[in-house]
């Protein structure tokens, strides 16, 4: 997502505190960056491939808990279009009708995540540009008023962090009902627009979810590359209150982090996060709002070349997807 806009404004530069979660993040930093090292010395591949279809027998690995990743160190702000992050317009009034059910889960089977409940949030919805009036629209995230959606950023090519986001998601779905969970979209395209940001918050309180994520790709300056996972701030006011889910949803983050090193060969973000891949924020409803543990993962950046290159590539995609889905088995294993 993108910080232009009002939803957007840039973190505040922040230091980050050094507490035993931020030492043992250190401590696992060279295995989860291993990986990128060798990807930045061979040049990576930026095959293309590997549809949707492809992760549907593919297996999120249950291995040993994903370290967090680190690397270099960023300057500047992201560019999060977050605020998709929990968007689920009711449809206002006169505008079209918006189905209030997300996409449902094929029956959960057999496997280690059994009885698990993920909800993957794809940010954003290829028919918001056509809905300008509604997804502008303001709704309440506790702190403050937003926006209810955005449209998102893009590739200089026109390909659209929606698209992005949805192919992701799918993939990611495919990987964890492997896994024997029980997975629900915020939005698979079936609705005209959104959700808003507080019913994509609401969708998974609502299905009491073990874990949420959303997905999205920022649009930061040319030069500004690499992944960043954004952690819910300690937040009590109005409607939000975070504070019981901020030291899971950490763990999550983290876990999504090392595993997204290990599995694409990127690295953390060059230009938010001091080189952890780790971003804490206060002003995005999806998070806010959310009382059942949740991250948003800023996979690349769109406006950057070489990353986009990696956002085009549907073998990349599927690399991604596995990375964000293994981080999720190990957050649920423990």
């Amino acid at each position: 997502m993108s910080y232009t806009g009002p939803d957007f404004d840039p973190p505040p530069s922040r230091r980050f505190r050094r507490g035993p979660l931020t030492v043992a993040l250190a401590a696992l930093v060279p295995g989860a960056l291993l990986g990128w090292a060798v990807y930045a010395a061979v040049g990576g591949s930026g095959d293309d491939g590997g549809d949707a279809s492809t992760s549907a027998g593919a297996s999120a690995s249950a291995s040993s808990p994903a370290p967090s990743s680190a690397g270099a160190s960023p300057s500047g702000g992201s560019d999060e279009s977050d605020e998709s992050d929990g968007k689920k317009p009711n449809a206002s009034p006169g505008s079209a009708s918006a189905s209030s059910s997300p996409s449902a889960s094929a029956p959960a089977g057999t496997g280690p995540l059994k009885g698990k409940v993920v909800v993957v949030d794809p940010g954003h919805n290829p028919g918001n540009f056509q809905h300008t009036a509604e997804i502008n629209r303001q709704v309440n995230i506790g702190t403050n008023s937003k926006e209810c959606d955005t449209t998102g950023t893009s590739t200089n090519d026109g390909f659209s962090e929606a698209k992005f986001t949805l192919d992701v998601a799918h993939r990611m779905r495919a990987l964890l009902e492997a896994q024997g969970a029980t997975v629900k979209l915020t939005q698979d395209d079936d609705r005209p627009f959104g959700p808003c940001i507080d019913e994509r918050a609401r969708i998974g309180n609502e299905a009491k979810a073990d874990a949420v994520v959303s997905i999205h790709a920022d649009g930061s300056g040319t030069g500004n590359r690499g992944f960043h996972v954004i952690l819910p701030g300690s937040v009590n006011s109005g409607a939000a209150d975070t504070r019981a889910i901020v030291e899971p949803s950490r763990e999550l983050g983290e876990r999504i982090a090392g595993n997204f090193v290990r599995a694409t060969g990127n690295g953390p973000s060059n230009y938010v996060g001091g080189g952890t891949g780790l971003v804490t924020r206060k002003d995005l409803g999806g998070l806010n709002l959310s009382t059942v543990p949740k991250v948003f993962i800023e996979c690349g950046n769109m406006r950057d070349s070489k990353d986009a290159a990696l956002l085009t590539s549907g073998a990349w995609r599927q690399k991604a997807a596995q990375g964000i889905s293994e981080g999720i088995v190990s957050f649920l294993r423990g």
